[in-house]
């Protein structure tokens, strides 16, 4: 090879490899990596598998162009901060339960569950098609967040109890952790309410802190050990009857990311709430089982004036937030209601005639 031949490749070789140096720093720019603080213990079954599968999937989705970091519970913020950990920038996303904010607005419990209220299918059907994310995308602008459903329990139990309730009178001064509009309904039947999260509620139950809890149902509860401080499991819950978990992001970085990256936020938080619906209700039997076979734990149902009691006071809170001042509760409560008349007919004319004529004949 001659002098003028290897300058020229040298310098060829040379242009290459300033061009891959400098490229390098630019396809790392690419790549972005966000933090999700849940309100779910590590590894809890349902709601925090599901969290952690969520990001899993989205960074598989994007192909690590866009990495999750998930913080469960405790381990950047306490539980029940994780939304204004994305508000205040500390963190990307958080993974929780709308109901647990409605001190920063009471129209968020309607995109988690309302006592008596929708079911998984119903409440579907309203935020994705009756104009319930577009007044949820109201609310949440307010603090520079965007909400996604992104996964459903289905209808939860109603319920851990030291004592067997008998009727209504037996609710007064139970102390019972609750959370959302079902926890204003427990406080007009009688009882001393309050909230926390997950990984507090057995050792309130332990120390006799409280009398009663609920949390999720079988599958969460066998998990949280519920069952070696009080035997009486009520069900069905009549103030969680279809409950959706929500992923929230802050709107501003979200807007910023590209189109298809938003894309797979949007859809997979949308596969995610289908996946969570079929866990639960693949697990929660079997977890019953274990509970009742295995644990002695006696399954019962809440007493008829309780479940009317109920009903009537979840007419009076709901009615309270349709007169409410603030425009966008009113407004919400008014979408939901109207929704609920609506897609109740369906469930009301065709499924449950269905499951009434299965459970009657049907016998294998």
């Amino acid at each position: 090879m001659d002098r003028r031949s290897f300058i020229k490749r040298a310098g060829v070789l040379g242009v290459g490899a300033s061009a891959a140096t400098l490229a390098a720093p630019a396809l790392a720019q690419d790549k972005i990596t966000w933090r999700m603080v849940t309100t779910w213990p590590k590894n809890f079954p349902g709601l925090g598998v599901g969290a952690q599968r969520l990001a899993d999937r989205i960074t598989a989705a994007s192909g690590g162009r866009l990495t999750i970091q998930v913080y469960s519970a405790g381990e950047l913020v306490p539980p029940l901060q994780s939304l204004d950990a994305v508000i205040d920038g500390t963190a990307e996303m958080s993974h929780g339960a709308a109901y647990y904010w409605q001190n920063k607005s009471p129209a968020l419990s309607f995109f988690t569950g309302v006592p008596y209220g929708m079911t998984t299918s119903e409440l579907t059907a309203w935020v994705r098609y009756m104009g319930g994310q577009e007044i949820w995308d109201e609310i949440y602008d307010q603090f520079g967040v965007q909400g996604f459903l992104s996964g459903n329990t289905g209808t939860q139990a109603g319920g851990w109890f030291r004592d067997e309730l008998k009727s209504v009178e037996d609710v007064k001064g139970v102390r019972f952790r609750t959370p959302g509009l079902g926890g204003r309904v427990w406080e007009k039947l009688g009882a001393t309410v309050t909230n926390m999260a997950a990984g507090e509620i057995f050792q309130a139950l332990q120390s006799g802190t409280l009398d009663a809890a609920e949390f999720v149902g079988p599958y969460n509860d066998l998990a949280l050990g519920f069952h070696q401080v009080a035997k009486n499991y009520y069900m069905p819950s009549f103030v969680e009857s279809g409950l959706a978990t929500e992923l929230v992001v802050d709107k501003a970085k979200y807007q910023a990311l590209p189109e298809d990256l938003q894309a797979i936020i949007r859809d997979v938080s949308q596969a995610e709430y289908d996946q969570v619906a079929a866990d639960f209700y693949a697990n929660d039997p079997r977890a019953l089982q274990t509970l009742v076979n295995d644990h002695g734990v006696i399954v019962r149902d809440f007493p008829e004036d309780i479940m009317e009691a109920g009903a009537k006071a979840s007419i009076e809170v709901v009615e309270e937030l349709r007169a409410s001042d603030d425009p966008l509760v009113k407004k919400t409560a008014e979408s939901f209601v109207e929704a609920l008349n609506l897609v109740r007919t369906r469930t009301e004319k065709i499924d449950m005639p269905y499951q009434i004529a299965r459970n009657k004949f049907l016998k294998y």
